[in-house]
């Protein structure tokens, strides 16, 4: 039926955190994209092994074709939405190719179940953040955008929905008490008692939410939410990951505010390649 952007997105995105733009990928492009991202599954496994779980950023990467790439945030109905769910809060037109220089594709571990641990971006995975300035900042509608577009059915990602607009519960504090956030450890274990406990581990998260997206599927979160990734080898994944930039956050993501007499901080984890997100 294709992609029709109603007021549903806009409410979802302000109160859930999150909303997906159903069949925004028309399906010629579709395949374009797919052919591109399964090139990349190749790249990523010979550089980094059979657990590597994306390529990123693409960029670097001479045998990538970026045409498809640019083609998709070419889309006048990606624009469009994203214009009409921001309503001019960038103070400018949204420009999904700001982040080109980021775009990276998730995906499945070839050897064993893995999951990336429940966090909250920057908060949870940058050292020396400044997380009394991130805090501040978090429920600012131009910071903190994030995006999962499924070139394949993904059902990987977990959300705690609205939990962007709040510090941490009494309950969530109780299961992770401490940063960073514990991840699940399976070391010894065999494939299917590891794919067990990292599945117990992920909903044992109060709250918890499993996101369902289908190929074509554009799903745009707040990385403020707490969220996790569940991973196992026989399920195919290639999900393009990628940040809605605006000027604020382009300057946030290159320069993130440090805690008083810290040099330098680590880049967010989810541009690291050995995780996920």
């Amino acid at each position: 039926m294709g992609f029709e952007f109603t007021d549903t997105h806009i409410n979802e995105y302000h109160q859930l955190g999150f909303t997906v733009f159903r069949d925004l990928v028309p399906p010629s492009l579709l395949g374009d994209l797919r052919r591109e991202a399964d090139k990349g599954r190749v790249i990523a496994r010979q550089v980094r092994g059979e657990q590597a779980q994306r390529l990123q950023p693409l960029v670097k990467y001479s045998e990538m074709d970026m045409k498809p790439f640019d083609d998709l945030y070419d889309l006048p109905a990606l624009q469009d939405a994203l214009n009409r769910l921001f309503a001019g809060a960038f103070g400018a037109p949204v420009d999904p190719h700001a982040s080109r220089g980021l775009t990276g594709v998730l995906y499945e571990p070839a050897g064993r179940p893995w999951s990336c641990g429940w966090h909250r971006d920057w908060r949870d995975n940058v050292r020396a953040l400044d997380v009394a300035e991130w805090e501040r900042r978090m429920g600012d509608i131009q910071m903190f955008n994030q995006i999962n577009c499924a070139l394949y059915d993904d059902s990987c990602t977990w959300v705690v929905p609205g939990s962007h607009l709040r510090r941490d519960t009494p309950g969530e504090v109780r299961r992770f008490p401490e940063r960073p956030t514990q991840k699940p450890v399976t070391e010894g274990m065999s494939a299917e008692e590891a794919e067990r406990f990292c599945r117990d581990y992920t909903v044992s998260m109060p709250g918890a939410f499993q996101a369902h997206l289908n190929a074509g599927d554009y799903m745009l979160y707040r990385n403020t939410l707490w969220h996790s990734g569940n991973y196992v080898p026989y399920r195919r994944r290639a999900t393009i990951h990628d940040a809605v930039f605006s000027e604020a956050y382009q300057a946030f993501f290159k320069k993130p505010p440090l805690r008083p007499n810290q040099a330098d901080g680590s880049p967010p984890d989810w541009i690291n390649p050995n995780t996920n997100g």
